[in-house]
């Protein structure tokens, strides 16, 4: 306290996190082309002759698919550290307004090592061998180009050396950061020390105004392996990055109370907002929003409101770089299955020669997208409406109910890749974002990909309901028990992709199009009791309703092959229990045990769920994929 107007306040805080992820085996993955010569003197002749290699001097294209086995896992090494500080000062004068006026500046340092991955480069010379007196060595070893090189013999059950993978196994190096600096300040008051109130309600009326400034920035280096798409596992190039942008906002608030203590109207009152924003990437938006809120009684209240909203773009979305990425699709409707005509696939660059064959189909279930950035996104819109009603009827309970609808447009997303392929197959539109490589795949080599960059095309609709309740018992010498109970029912997830091609509901649904889950009903139940002697404990219970696979949907732009076993998430079940403990008013234990049943997460085929979300044939963002986990903290004021 600087003097009784003014308070003078500062936050510092510090994270560091590192993680060690290890996943599947890295090794040769069926993409890039390797150059396998008839003079390699690795080769049996039944090799040669598989491969077609007749005459010295021949050469084949091959695609490799074989994991790493001898070398064991991969590692992505991660860590992030971050930094965040507030300064600002508060107060008041004129004893009727509140100021607040602040800085804040955060950075967040990223950090990322991938181990144990095969470099394409450095396999194509291992795979390229010549005789050398009886010795097999490199051909870069002996022109000199490459005096480390290390023949690798994947041709003979048990051949492969420590030393040929020492040599093609390459780490990838990635850093970054993000920062943001915001500065702004607040004056608010009630009017009605003004004498500025409506004669029918007793308190006066409130307005708040304010001005903000805030720079966000990015800034991603990756060393030459990461950037030129070297490693076989990394679907595709990263490529560094930098980018920044500043907005200016300006915005004011008013609640104005209508009439209070009044027959049928203990409280009426209406709020209103309105912002501007004016971004440097030449995009102004502006924001703004009105409410009511009508008490008839003290026990009952109902409120709505309408809101116009608006969201620039962040700097990723404004500046990623553009590299391949992967997408998920059970199969491609011109290999294997047929699923297409000979006439539809002609659309999608397929010859007649390359039409039904199996190579079109990606094993893994994933295939090619280029992904990426675009500095002229336009801001995405929203219109929200809500109506909700409050029931009170005492004072240790209470429940409530609120619709929601709301409505964007522009949104920025991009085109989904499967939709993309199905209305180039169904009516030639957008074929020209379809490119097939050599060989008529859209995986087996980067050429082959499907332009899925970041655009302003889609509209979305979602509405539904949020339901809550409380209670509060209390226990004559024994303190008293709680209850909250919250949930949400999802009415509608309508997407429109891409305008004019029609529209497809989420609800209930993921996969690839549609995304991360869309549960019909979510809920969490928390019981608490509070004990008399500074101990509280309590078990909750969430659930997660079951989702089908987008496959099952009968909207053509949704439906789609699928096994059966991949056609539902069943619904997930968690009960997690904690406890407080206040040892002195100034130190508290807690501890507490998540997914008590060590409950597992669905799982499913990696084909048929969202790429850039799941993970672990899950999705560990809506389900608990760690499973049972047990926690402790200890917390000191002083």
């Amino acid at each position: 306290d600087l003097n009784e107007n003014v308070n003078l306040y500062t936050e510092f805080s510090f994270h560091d996190d590192h993680t060690v992820a290890q996943i599947a085996p890295g090794g040769l993955f069926l993409g890039p082309t390797y150059n396998i010569s008839f003079d390699n003197p690795l080769l049996s002749a039944d090799w040669r002759r598989d491969l077609g290699l007749l005459n010295s001097g021949d050469t084949a294209g091959v695609s490799i698919g074989r994991r790493n086995i001898e070398g064991g896992g991969r590692q992505d090494d991660i860590r992030h550290t971050s930094f965040r500080t507030v300064i600002g000062l508060k107060g008041e004068f004129a004893k009727v307004w509140n100021y607040d006026v602040f800085m804040q500046t955060a950075k967040v340092i990223y950090q990322q090592t991938g181990k144990n991955d095969f470099s394409i480069a450095r396999t194509q010379k291992a795979l390229d061998v010549v005789n050398v007196n009886g010795v097999p060595q490199c051909r870069s070893f002996v022109d000199g180009s490459d005096l480390n090189c290390v023949p690798y013999n994947l041709w003979s059950l048990g051949k492969i050396t420590p030393a040929a993978l020492n040599y093609i196994s390459i780490p990838g190096f990635q850093k970054g950061s993000t920062d943001q600096t915001i500065a702004g300040g607040t004056i608010s008051g009630d009017l009605s020390n003004y004498g500025i109130k409506l004669p029918t309600a007793k308190n006066g009326i409130g307005v708040a105004f304010g001005v903000e400034q805030r720079t966000e920035k990015l800034q991603l280096d990756t060393d030459s392996v990461y950037s030129t798409g070297d490693l076989a596992g990394g679907g595709g190039a990263i490529i560094g990055v930098e980018g920044k942008y500043t907005v200016k906002d300006i915005f004011a608030e008013v609640r104005a109370p209508l009439i209070e203590g009044a027959p049928l109207a203990h409280l009426l009152s209406v709020n209103g907002s309105v912002r501007h924003s004016d971004y440097s990437i030449n995009q102004k938006t502006n924001s703004y929003g009105f409410g009511i809120e009508w008490a008839p009684v003290q026990q009952i209240r109902a409120r709505g409101s309408y809101q116009k909203a608006a969201r620039a773009a962040n700097v990723h979305e404004l500046f990623d770089a553009q590299a391949n990425a992967l997408f998920g699709a059970n199969s491609d409707p011109c290999g294997a299955s047929k699923a297409a005509t000979a006439a539809q696939c002609a659309r999608t660059g397929v010859t007649a020669a390359q039409y039904g064959n199996a190579l079109l189909d990606s094993p893994a279930g994933q295939y090619n997208a280029l992904t990426g950035g675009n500095s002229t996104l336009r801001p995405e819109s929203s219109d929200s409406y809500t109506f909700g009603l409050v029931f009170e009827p005492m004072r240790n309970m209470s429940a409530t109910a609120d619709f929601f609808d709301i409505k964007l447009k522009d949104v920025i997303s991009t085109l989904p890749p499967n939709i993309v392929l199905q209305q180039c197959l169904a009516s030639g539109n957008f074929c020209d974002l379809v490119h097939r490589d050599a060989l008529g795949t859209l995986w087996l080599q980067p050429t082959g990909r499907i332009v899925a960059t970041n655009i302003n095309i889609a509209a979305v609709r979602t509405s539904g309901f949020d339901l809550g309740f409380n209670y509060l018992h209390k226990l004559e010498g024994y303190g008293a028990l709680s209850l909250n109970v919250n949930g949400t029912i999802v009415t509608k997830l309508e997407n429109e992709p891409i305008p004019g091609v029609g529209t497809y509901d989420c609800k209930g649904l993921h996969g690839p199009t549609c995304g991360v889950p869309t549960p019909k009903f979510r809920s969490k139940i928390r019981g608490t009791w509070a004990t008399p002697w500074n101990v509280d404990v309590a078990l909750t219970w969430r659930h997660i309703d079951s989702v089908s696979n987008e496959g099952t949907s009968s909207n053509p732009l949704l439906n789609g092959p699928l096994n059966s076993i991949d056609q539902t998430m069943t619904a997930r079940n968690y009960f997690d229990i904690s406890g407080a403990w206040s040892v002195t008013k100034q130190f508290t234990l807690r501890g507490g045990i998540n997914n008590l049943l060590d409950k597992d997460p669905p799982i499913v085929n990696s084909g048929t769920l969202a790429a850039a979300f799941g993970n672990g044939n899950t999705y560990p963002q809506v389900y608990d994929a760690l499973g049972r986990r047990v926690f402790v903290n200890a917390t000191y004021k002083f």
